[in-house]
């Protein structure tokens, strides 16, 4: 006990040694002290991607850019950075332990957030995603109490409304790229309306599926209906095929109808008009007519005869007519 006595005595008279040797370096120490917490207090770096958000006692004062800055120390001002510039991501119906090549997925069965009642009543497992970023970092801290979970259920709401305006076969095959638009559409105005800050950039239905228990049934329905597509598609195929060419054989027909039709007038036509011509000429001269169409007929008949009688009313028989002509080219 005596050293240790001994010993705080010692340690009292050297720091009465030192402060009264030092006396004049106190002030300048404190000073040093000062600036060394104001600084550590007071300098704050915001990174490229983010915003700084200065709140004053607790109130909004500004919104400060990337780069070094500096607020008013001792906790007057506090700085919430909040970042703008990067795009996050919502999974619902699953989640994502190990993102990469092999993705792993977590074995948790999400089917309160994935099972939904379909417009014709049926079900259907949907697993989406949803891509955002804050626009807005002043709604984003001081509208909402809890972002995130209001983020989840106000999407979980929207694409819930979605599907249930649809059938089961829409939502799983015909109309996912239209369901991911309407639901990214009606989830950006509740989220607007509640002043968030959030902006969607976009929604993906990631697997769309019947339940378990009815999937061999789905499957069965599938691939009836790929079968019944496909029968359709090679029934229009023949019918392309079919029905052009018999269109193309109808024309044809027609044509050649039509121009039978044209040839028989204009034949008729002609004829007609040499009957008036004949006539006329006729009219005109009937012996000498009558002689010049006897003649032309018997220009088109006595060449089609082998043997040709000449009959005379003065003589008792016939006489023969020689042909020299023929004879001679015989």
């Amino acid at each position: 006990m005596a050293n240790e006595e001994i010993n705080l005595n010692e340690i009292k008279d050297k720091a009465k040694i030192f402060f009264s040797a030092n006396r004049k370096m106190g002030p300048i120490l404190i000073l040093l002290i000062l600036i060394v917490i104001v600084l550590a207090t007071g300098l704050y770096t915001v990174n490229p991607e983010e915003v700084g958000v200065i709140q004053r006692f607790g109130k909004y004062t500004k919104t400060t850019e990337p780069g070094l800055r500096f607020r008013i120390p001792f906790g007057i001002e506090q700085v919430t950075k909040v970042p703008i510039r990067v795009v996050f991501k919502q999974e619902f119906g699953f989640r994502t332990t190990r993102p990469g090549t092999l993705t792993r997925y977590a074995e948790q069965d999400f089917e309160d957030e994935s099972l939904m009642l379909t417009g014709d009543l049926n079900i259907a497992n949907v697993e989406w995603i949803i891509q955002y970023r804050i626009n807005d970092p002043i709604k984003y801290l001081f509208n909402i109490r809890d972002v995130e979970e209001t983020l989840r259920n106000l999407s979980e709401t929207a694409l819930r409304q979605i599907v249930g305006d649809r059938s089961v076969d829409e939502v799983i095959v015909l109309s996912r790229q239209e369901i991911a638009f309407d639901s990214r559409q009606v989830l950006q105005e509740h989220l607007d309306n509640y002043g968030s800050g959030i902006q969607i950039t976009s929604v993906n239905l990631q697997n769309v599926t019947p339940p378990i228990p009815v999937q061999p049934s789905f499957n069965e329905v599938n691939s009836a209906m790929q079968e019944q597509e496909r029968i359709v598609n090679e029934a229009r195929q023949r019918y392309n095929q079919v029905i052009p060419e018999a269109r193309g054989k109808a024309l044809q027909v027609i044509e050649q109808a039509e121009g039978y039709a044209i040839n028989r007038v204009n034949r008729a036509t002609g004829e007609a008009a040499r009957f008036v011509d004949v006539w006329r000429e006729y009219n005109r001269a009937k012996t000498v007519t009558q002689k010049r169409l006897y003649l032309e007929a018997m220009e088109e008949v006595l060449p089609n005869i082998d043997r040709i009688y000449i009959v005379d009313e003065t003589q008792q028989g016939l006489l023969p007519f020689l042909d020299l002509q023929k004879g001679g080219a015989q």
